[in-house]
C-alpha cells in the first residue's frame, strides 16, 4: 500500500527521509523523492502506482492508479507519465481537473510561482490523506504517522475522537484521533496559501432516481462495466482475489478468471467455531468458477499474534475485528506470490446489500403515513392498551418507527445500549460531546443528493461503513501483508451504474440486492445468491471464554487503560468478569474495541 506525504512552506528537506520511513515501515516500498526550497513529496507503493513530476516552479506526485478521460491529458500521462500530464492540466483547469481523473488515488501539487499546495483524493476514498497546517506550513501524509515524524509536530490526542471511536469503532473523517489534523473526504480536494485551507468537492454521489430502462439493457451495461472493472484490475501484476462465498467476492472471482482466461487465484478465511465458518460457501464458489483456491484457518492462538500488529499498523484506534481474518488470508495470498489482491467491498453500499436496508423499509411503512393518522388514532389507541404480546410487539415497531432517520438507523448502537455514563469515568465524559456523533450522522444523511430511503441510506454507508471501517480495513490489513489490493466494484463506471439504477432495483420491498442478484443469475451459483449475509465475522468473544492467552492480553491490556482513566475501572471489571461470560457476542466487542485502544496507545508510544 505505502503513501504519500511531504510539506509546502518553510522547511528543512531533510524530514522527508524520516516521513518516507513511516509510509514504507510495513512493506519496504522504493521511495521516489522530489526536493526544493519551497516543499518536499515523498511517494511509494508496492506495484506501479507511483509517479512524480518536477522542474523549476513545481512539484507533483500521484499515489494510485488514476487515468485521465479527458483525450489530451491521457495522451500526456501516456507519453510522459500521470504527474506531467497533472502539471498540466492543473495549470490550465485549476482544480477542475481533478473530475476528469479516473481511478484510485491520492495526489500532491505544490507549486512556487502561485504560492499554492493542492491535494486531492478519489472519488471514494480508497488512499486516505491526512493534512495539518502550522502557520505558513501545510504537513501531509497519507498515514498519521507521517505526519507525526515530521520535525516539531507533537500529536496531541483529540478526547472527542477516542469517544467517537468507542461510539463508532473507528474515528470518522473528517476528524481523526490527533488534534488539529484532519483527512480528506471522498471527492474532497484541499487549497493551501497564505497560510490557509480551503476545501471543496470536485465530486459527490448523486443518484438518477426516476430512470427507467429495460431489463435487458441494465444486465448488459452493469456487466459490462464490472467486467471492465476487474479488467483493468488484473493487470496490476499478479492478481488473486478474496473469497468469502458472498455474492460481491464470488462475482469478482468469477470475473477475474473470465477475463483472464485461465483460473484465478482465491484465498479464503475459516474459523473452527459454529456459527461463523463460511468456507462452505466459498469452496462452492470456487468449484463452480474453477478457482486455484487456497483456504487458511484463523486460531485463537493467531488473534493474539495479530492484535499488537494491527494496532501498529493503524494509525488511529480501530475496532473492526474482521482486520484479523483479512490479515491472514492477505499473508495467504502473498506466500502464494500475489502482488496484488482482488476485493469485493462496495457491493452491499452501492446495490442495497445489508440487512438494516430491509428493517428501515419496514419502520417506513409507518413513520410514513400520514401525522394525522398516527398521531390522532393509532398512536392514542395503541400505546392504551397492555404491553402484552402481539400488542407489545406493535407497540415496540411503532417507537422505533417513530424516531427520525438516522437516529433510528443507529437505534442498537453499543455504546448507547450500555449508556455512556455506565463505560466512561465522569472526568472523561465532562471533556467530550457525547451528542456530536449522533449529530455528524444527522449532517451526513440530510446532505446526501437523493430522495428516497435507500438512497439515502446508501450514500451514508458509502461513508461510515464503507469509507471510514470497511477500506481502512483491508486496506490496512493488506499493507501489514505487503499487498497491494484493488476494489474493482468501486471502479467510477460501476459507481455511476449504480447511481443511475431505480430505487425499486436495489431494494424492492425487504428482497435486497434485488437487481444485483438476478443480474447475476446464471452465472452466481443459486446457492451463493440465496444465501443470507455474513461475512468475515471474527469469533472473538466465543474465542475468549476458553483461551488462556486470549484472556490474557485482553485483561493486560483492559488494565492497563483503566490507568488512562477513560473508561470507569468498574465497568470493566464487570465486563471481564461478568458480561463476556453470560453474552460473548455481544459483550466481545466492547473488550475487543476497548483493548484495541489500549493496544493503539502502546503501538503508537501515546499518552492522553
Amino acid at each position: 500500500m505505502s503513501g504519500l506525504c511531504g510539506w509546502f512552506g518553510t522547511a528543512d528537506s531533510a524530514p522527508i527521509a524520516a516521513m518516507a520511513v513511516a509510509i514504507t515501515r510495513f512493506d519496504s516500498s522504493a521511495v521516489r523523492t522530489a526536493c526544493a526550497d519551497f516543499g518536499a513529496l515523498a511517494v511509494a507503493a508496492t506495484g506501479t502506482g507511483v509517479d512524480v513530476f518536477q522542474d523549476d516552479e513545481q512539484l507533483v506526485a500521484v499515489w494510485g492508479h488514476a487515468r485521465f478521460t479527458d483525450a489530451e491529458l491521457a495522451e500526456v500521462a501516456q507519453r510522459h507519465g500521470i504527474a506531467h500530464a497533472l502539471a498540466q492540466g492543473h495549470a490550465r483547469k485549476r482544480t477542475d481537473v481533478f473530475a476528469t481523473l479516473s481511478g484510485s488515488f491520492a495526489l500532491a501539487i505544490l507549486n512556487r510561482r502561485s504560492g499554492e499546495a493542492v491535494l486531492a483524493i478519489d472519488r471514494m476514498g480508497t488512499h486516505p490523506l491526512c493534512y495539518s497546517v502550522a502557520g505558513d506550513l501545510l504537513v501531509f501524509g497519507s498515514t498519521l504517522d507521517a505526519i507525526s515524524a515530521f520535525p516539531g509536530f507533537s500529536p496531541e490526542v483529540e478526547r472527542q475522537a477516542i469517544y467517537d471511536y468507542v461510539y463508532f469503532h473507528m474515528v470518522p473523517a473528517p476528524g481523526t484521533i490527533h488534534a488539529g489534523v484532519k483527512r480528506l473526504l471522498p471527492g474532497e480536494f484541499l487549497t493551501f496559501s497564505n497560510g490557509r485551507v480551503e476545501t471543496g468537492r470536485y465530486w459527490e454521489m448523486r443518484f438518477a432516481e426516476d430512470e427507467q430502462r429495460p431489463f435487458p439493457e441494465l444486465k448488459d451495461k452493469f456487466l459490462t462495466v464490472l467486467r471492465d472493472s476487474v479488467r483493468q484490475a488484473a493487470g496490476l501484476g499478479t492478481v488473486g482475489a478474496f473469497l468469502s462465498g458472498g455474492t460481491d467476492s464470488s462475482t469478482i472471482a468469477g470475473l477475474l478468471g473470465e477475463v483472464t482466461g485461465e483460473p484465478a487465484r482465491t484465498y479464503s478465511i475459516g474459523f473452527e467455531a459454529e456459527g461463523y465458518d463460511e468456507m462452505e460457501y466459498a469452496r462452492i464458489a470456487a468449484r463452480h468458477f474453477g478457482t486455484r483456491h487456497h483456504e487458511y484457518y484463523v486460531t485463537p492462538d493467531d488473534v493474539v499474534k495479530a492484535i499488537p500488529a494491527i494496532a501498529a499498523c493503524f494509525d488511529q484506534p480501530f475496532g473492526n475485528s474482521s482486520a484479523v481474518p483479512t490479515y491472514y488470508c492477505a499473508k495467504l495470498a502473498k506466500g502464494d506470490g500475489v502482488q496484488t489482491l482482488l476485493g469485493g467491498d462496495g457491493g452491499d453500499e452501492l446495490f442495497g446489500g445489508n440487512t438494516r436496508y430491509a428493517k428501515q423499509y419496514l419502520y417506513s411503512l409507518y413513520s410514513d403515513l400520514p401525522p394525522a393518522l398516527r398521531n390522532g388514532l393509532i398512536e392514542p389507541v395503541a400505546f392504551a392498551l397492555p404491553e402484552v404480546s402481539v400488542i407489545g410487539k406493535a407497540q415496540r415497531y411503532m417507537r422505533n418507527a417513530m424516531q427520525p432517520m438516522p437516529a433510528r438507523y443507529d437505534n442498537y448502537n453499543l455504546l448507547e445500549r450500555l449508556g455512556p455514563a455506565n463505560v466512561f469515568t465522569p472526568a472523561f465524559l465532562a471533556s467530550v460531546d457525547t451528542q456530536r456523533p449522533q449529530a455528524l450522522m444527522a449532517r451526513t444523511y440530510h446532505q446526501t443528493h437523493a430522495a428516497t430511503l435507500i438512497n439515502r441510506m446508501l450514500a451514508f454507508d458509502l461513508k461510515y461503513t464503507l469509507t471510514d471501517n470497511d477500506l481502512p480495513k483491508v486496506t490496512r490489513a493488506c499493507e501489514l501483508a505487503g499487498i497491494e489490493v484493488c476494489y474493482p466494484i468501486l471502479g467510477d463506471a460501476v459507481v455511476a451504474f449504480s447511481a443511475s439504477l431505480a430505487p425499486g432495483l436495489k431494494l424492492k420491498g425487504t428482497r435486497l440486492r434485488y437487481f444485483f442478484k438476478r443480474a447475476l443469475r446464471g452465472f452466481l451459483p443459486d446457492e451463493i445468491i440465496t444465501k443470507s449475509k455474513h461475512g468475515f465475522g471474527l469469533p472473538f468473544g466465543m474465542w475468549l471464554q476458553t483461551h488462556q492467552p486470549l484472556q490474557q492480553i485482553a485483561l493486560d491490556s483492559l488494565t492497563d487503560l483503566k490507568q488512562r482513566r477513560i473508561v470507569r475501572a468498574e465497568f470493566i471489571d464487570e465486563l471481564t468478569s461478568m458480561h463476556v461470560r453470560t453474552h460473548a457476542g455481544y459483550y466481545g466487542t466492547m473488550v475487543w474495541v476497548l483493548m484495541m485502544l489500549e493496544q493503539w496507545f502502546r503501538q503508537h508510544r501515546t499518552v492522553i
